[in-house]
């Protein structure tokens, strides 16, 4: 079934906000130094930004899952190695910060340093998914 305009144009402004309030509780997360939870939303501000993409690109709903590399190449993105590689480890942010025996592992690795360095590569890649909404 095809989607009318009006319906994809709708679709992909609420993907877009949603990943605009990702992208905010992130950073106020990060601020509070919560690392573990910034790069949960963190992810979530990225599969947001697909999921517009694959609505702007296809006219059709998004998919459900939440595996970054899997939505980008529903998105039609031709990603370097470096690209793939990013997508499926903050992928694992997703998956990781849910479940008890990880996240005892995970508050201890992610400290400010690291967190930090992975938001700068979380944002760089949320700004080239963004610019092929343009």
């Amino acid at each position: 079934m095809t989607e009318n305009r009006a319906d994809i144009s709708t679709q992909i402004k609420y993907w877009k906000t949603l990943a605009t309030d990702n992208l905010k509780t992130a950073t106020a997360l990060l601020e509070k130094q919560r690392y573990m939870h910034a790069l949960f939303f963190g992810h979530l501000y990225l599969e947001a930004l697909l999921k517009a993409l694959i609505v702007h690109r296809t006219q059709k709903d998004a998919p459900f899952g939440h595996k970054l590399y899997t939505l980008a190449l529903k998105a039609g993105l031709e990603l370097t190695e470096e690209q793939h590689d990013l997508l499926t480890r903050f992928t694992a942010y997703n998956i990781a910060t849910r479940y008890p025996d990880q996240r005892l592992l995970l508050y201890k690795r992610f400290d400010r340093k690291f967190t930090q360095a992975e938001w700068k590569e979380i944002r760089r890649m949320g700004k080239w998914i963004a610019s092929h909404l343009k």
